[in-house]
């Protein structure tokens, strides 16, 4: 599979089927983050690969209503920075932000191309999150990423009519003009 058909394959589907999780598939997903750009170098993304069952089964807890499905993953992964691992930048942009979210677009494109569901969410507690893995406080949890394959069959906990919706048919994107432009801002 060649980028773009990664690209276009990438869907974030909610019903999820176990998948095998092993170290290699681990080290192969974080050598894959790991390679993406960053400002100077500085490398600031940090990941806590969760696939353990008894760890794996606290997660749920700290889990936002309407993310029941994600239950069903085989592996979470928590996405996770702080500004002063990248570059200061002295206008107060926070590059740190974008290099981790470049690492976690590598690793979510080398999951599907090994045929795996990699859905991040941001409907989660941030601290009940640190705590259950022992992130530090001075962290931002970005993100977490459910990992597991996809279901053929649509699975009970997507009761929101716009959940089924959504794992049959890809979301509408907007159109080009919306957000790509020649030259200069356009509204």
């Amino acid at each position: 599979m060649d980028v773009a058909a990664a690209i276009e394959a990438r869907r974030a589907y909610r019903s999820l089927d176990p998948a095998e999780i092993t170290r290699e598939l681990v080290g192969d997903l974080a050598r894959h983050a790991g390679l993406a750009a960053s400002c100077f170098n500085k490398q600031p993304w940090r990941f806590v690969f969760v696939h353990d069952r008894e760890t794996l089964g606290k997660m749920p807890g700290a889990l936002k209503k309407g993310n029941e499905w994600a239950r069903r993953a085989s592996m979470m992964v928590a996405v996770c920075t702080k500004r002063e691992l990248d570059c200061a930048m002295k206008d107060g942009r926070e590059y740190a932000l974008f290099d981790t979210g470049m690492a976690a677009a590598h690793l979510i494109l080398r999951a599907v191309e090994l045929g795996l569901v990699a859905h991040p969410i941001a409907g989660y507690e941030p601290e009940e999150v640190r705590s259950l893995l022992g992130i530090p406080d001075d962290m931002t949890v970005i993100t977490l990423i459910m990992v597991g394959r996809h279901a053929a069959d649509i699975k009970p906990e997507l009761a929101e009519a716009w959940q089924v919706t959504a794992e049959k048919e890809r979301p509408e994107r907007l159109p080009l003009e919306k957000y790509a432009f020649h030259n200069r801002y356009q509204t």
